[in-house]
């Protein structure tokens, strides 16, 4: 940005409290991504589930002196040389920066909007120019309140094309973004049901959305969608806005004739003018045709010839709307983004690498081409990147990055191209027990690269969704009071999701702390570099030393147990260490019963190696209505009990008997802290449209035969075909988790939208789908539960409950972790 603190304040309207003349380059709203404390301002932005002024004094401590606040705090006051801009709105500040900033510069601006296909049609505008244009863009879709000023910060001299994509949920939204984008030129979209509950009607929803194109020059959109093309023809408001459209119905300034689909795409023929051409658009599904389609206007518009523009859009690849997280050979952790290479999304991809579990990190990284800047100066800027994030290993790929290998410090290696890479695998450089970000531009084919580095299993897998994590922890915390602390369960492998990988994204996300169910797991937390108390609900005998070694919490559920972990403490030394104490208020498994509440407060009081961190509780029935009776009698005498306790020990502690559906219905009960464990995965008590399912379980169809009527399927002929049927196998059998109850028609799988039921006994490694009725050929993808399919509808099909269904999945079947 380059100014000063007393510019923010003067640009933003705000007070300036604390020195004025600090210089400022980065903004940042997130503490967890802080680069450069001294050269940054921090925004402190509330928002629904936190608040950016509860990190003010944390990022002090790390070197961070300026701040744009809504309030100071006497903690805030006592900060010596911080600079704090007071203003009544701090994300309006932000925006207020951003549109200054925006204002600084003459580069013509595309502005997108839509229901759907933003960011596809900014990326294959980039992939479709990017040859004639230095162009400034979104990272990836951020086209928020808080994505777009920060994505309008990125706008420098060096651009001659900046595209930034706008998305809003209700009336009032666009706006604001339309004061910080104001574009030249406006694409529409798609106007599809996306947020539609918050408007009255489709047609309003559309003038939210066009509010972005009030004060542009022209605007690009497709007139077959008759609430868009009624408002620019007709409304007032967009009178002096020259429209350029296209139409498969209407008369258009480009005409699409004809649209035929064959061999995995789509031929289109156009007319614009005078000028007749023919397109082949590398897709077929109407989504990506339409999406192509405003590119293709747009290249028009800019005066592209035809054959220039066919030959682009022939070309386009498909844009990767999410970072995938697979399992590597040697115990390693591949991210793959392996479809473009730019220094904003370098470095978003980078920050998501730094988060990983291992110590080593490691970046596999392509010439980035058309960047607009000299080699030495990007390289500088790619190495600054790496250096500031401390990663350990670089493997450059390409003559550009290869020749610039002086400017990197960290261990490296560098490879003409990507055979010489493969090639040069184990010989030259092995990978084993890291994280390995590998990122590169398309016509690298690193998609190679991840092929070769992956874990080698078969074709199931079980994909983890780290967006649908974290909306769900988000959502749960947002039912409890301020002050009240959450506790998440990890154990069991995070229900079948990897307890490692879900730790770190809490980790990062701060919750409070974590629980395992045997000290072992905890270990490999711990191992892994998760920093955040572990509660360990089920210790066994001889684990003590592992659970001190490891800074362990355990769960205390009777005398022998506090004796044993006592003792334990007192042979290290130890003093205080903090135990976590069981109460049994009717579920009846392990735990203090109410008689002996007084013997063992008088344990506690009489030794000083262990500490009561917490006192809790198991309800036996949160999620069932008819047992609401007796969950208030559970919470009444664990009040009780922990009140017995509190007084005679004399000394405070948490306390906590909420599980998942415990705390969505009973929030009377939260007391100092919540324990959520289903919850996170997706499943609700109350109203599963505010979680996500975050585990899917997927394979594919190995072959298809004909059977005939009369023949029999699988082990034991327990099934015939009673007509003429197609059979469809899959490679996943009850060896992988599921259960033999789900053969000959108990269970269905989803195929191509459609259900297909399993036919005959269900074997170790595979099963067999009855295909008749269903449009399908070999290699196509087979859902055994995803979010289209819901997990609590396979655990029907078991007859058990969603936890068994996670937790049976096994080891075996590949985890794929993805974050959108």
């Amino acid at each position: 940005m380059n100014c000063t603190i007393n510019e923010i304040a003067r640009i933003t309207g705000g007070q300036l409290t604390g020195p004025g003349d600090t210089m400022v380059k980065y903004v940042l709203t997130d503490s967890r991504s802080l680069l450069y404390p001294a050269a940054t301002v921090f925004f402190a932005i509330p928002g629904e589930r936190n608040d950016g002024h509860n990190y003010i004094g944390e990022l002090y401590r790390q070197g961070v002196h300026c701040f744009v606040a809504d309030r100071l705090s006497d903690s805030d006051r006592a900060f010596s040389g911080a600079s704090f801009v007071i203003v009544s709105d701090v994300l309006r500040a932000l925006q207020q920066l951003a549109a200054r900033h925006r204002g600084r510069f003459m580069t013509p601006v595309i502005g997108i909007t839509g229901s759907n296909g933003k960011t596809v049609v900014k990326e294959w505008i980039f992939q479709a120019i990017q040859n004639e244009k230095n162009i400034v863009r979104s990272p990836r879709s951020y086209n928020s309140q808080i994505g777009v000023p920060l994505s309008v910060c990125l706008l420098d001299e060096e651009h001659d094309l900046a595209i930034f994509e706008a998305g809003i949920s209700q009336p009032g939204e666009m706006e604001r973004l339309q004061t910080v984008i104001m574009p030249d030129i406006g694409i529409f979209t798609h106007l599809g049901e996306a947020h539609r509950e918050n408007f009255h009607s489709k047609y309003e929803k559309a003038q939210e959305k066009m509010i972005l194109f009030r004060r542009c020059r022209t605007v690009l959109y497709c007139r077959d969608c008759a609430e868009v093309a009624d408002i620019l023809e007709t409304d007032p408001e967009y009178r002096a806005v020259s429209r350029f459209s296209w139409s498969e119905q209407a008369e258009a300034d480009v005409q699409v004739h004809s649209k035929r689909k064959e061999n995995g795409a789509t031929s289109v023929a156009v007319r614009h003018g005078s000028l007749n051409f023919d397109l082949v658009i590398p897709f077929t599904d109407d989504a990506s045709v339409e999406n192509a389609l405003h590119v293709v206007c747009l290249m028009l518009f800019m005066g592209y010839r035809p054959e220039i523009i066919s030959g682009r859009i022939a070309q386009l690849e498909p844009v990767a709307m999410r970072l995938d997280i697979k399992k590597g050979a040697n115990r390693c952790n591949i991210i793959n983004d392996s479809y473009n290479a730019d220094t904003g999304s370098l470095a978003i991809a980078l920050d998501l690498l730094v988060r990983q579990p291992y110590p080593v990190k490691t970046l596999i990284l392509s010439d980035i081409l058309q960047s607009g800047k000299s080699q030495e100066n990007l390289y500088r800027e790619v190495a600054g990147l790496l250096a500031e994030r401390n990663i350990n290993r670089l493997a450059g790929i390409g003559p550009e990055i290869s020749a610039n290998a002086e400017l990197f410090a960290c261990e490296k290696y560098f490879f003409a191209t990507t055979e010489a890479f493969l090639a040069g695998l184990e010989r030259h450089i092995r990978f084993a027990d890291e994280s390995i970000l590998v990122k590169g531009s398309r016509n690298f084919e690193f998609e190679r690269i991840v092929q070769a580095l992956e874990e080698k299993v078969h074709k199931t897998v079980l994909e983890i969704n780290l967006n649908a994590v974290v909306h769900n922890y988000n959502y749960f915390k947002s039912l409890l009071r301020p002050q009240t602390k959450m506790a998440v369960m990890v154990k069991a492998f995070a229900y079948g999701s990897g307890s490692v990988e879900i730790a770190h994204v809490l980790q990062f996300h701060r919750a409070d702390c974590v629980a395992v169910a045997f000290a072992d797991e905890g270990k490999e937390l711990r191992e892994s570099g998760i920093t955040l108390p572990i509660m360990v609900m089920n210790p066994e005998d001889d684990g003590f030393d592992t659970l001190i070694r490891y800074r362990l919490e355990p769960e205390i559920y009777n005398f022998r147990m506090l004796k044993q972990c006592a003792r334990a403490a007192s042979d290290q030394g130890i003093y205080g260490y903090p135990v976590h104490i069981k109460l049994d208020t009717g579920m009846h498994r392990l735990g203090f019963l109410e008689d002996e509440v007084d013997r063992l407060a008088e344990q506690l009081r009489r030794q000083s190696s262990v500490r009561v961190k917490s006192v809790f509780s198991h309800l036996a029935g949160s999620d069932d209505p008819s047992l609401d009776d007796f969950v208030r009698q559970q919470v009444t005498l664990f009040r009780r009990m922990s009140d017995r306790i509190e007084n005679l020990i004399q000394y405070p502690f948490l306390r906590h008997i909420l599980n998942s559906a415990g705390i969505e219905r009973f929030p009377e009960a939260q007391f100092d802290m919540v324990r959520l464990g289903i919850g996170l995965h997706g499943i609700s008590a109350v109203d599963p449209s505010k979680v996500r399912q975050v585990a899917t379980l997927r394979s594919i169809i190995l072959q298809i035969k004909n059977i005939p009527a009369g023949d029999s399927v699988g082990y034991n002929r327990n099934f015939f075909a009673v007509r003429p049927m197609r059979i469809g196998i899959v490679p996943i059998g009850y060896a992988d988790g599921l259960h033999r109850m789900l053969g000959n028609g108990a269970g269905s799988f989803a195929v191509n939208g459609k259900r297909a039921p399993l036919v005959g006994n269900m074997s170790m490694d595979m099963c067999a789908i009855d295909l008749t009725d269903v449009d399908a050929v070999e290699g196509d993808p087979v859902m055994i539960f995803g979010e289209e399919y819901p997990l609590a509808e396979i655990a029907r099909q078991m007859q058990t409950v969603p936890y068994e269904v996670l937790t049976r999945v096994a080891p075996r079947v590949k985890r794929i972790y993805y974050q959108e």
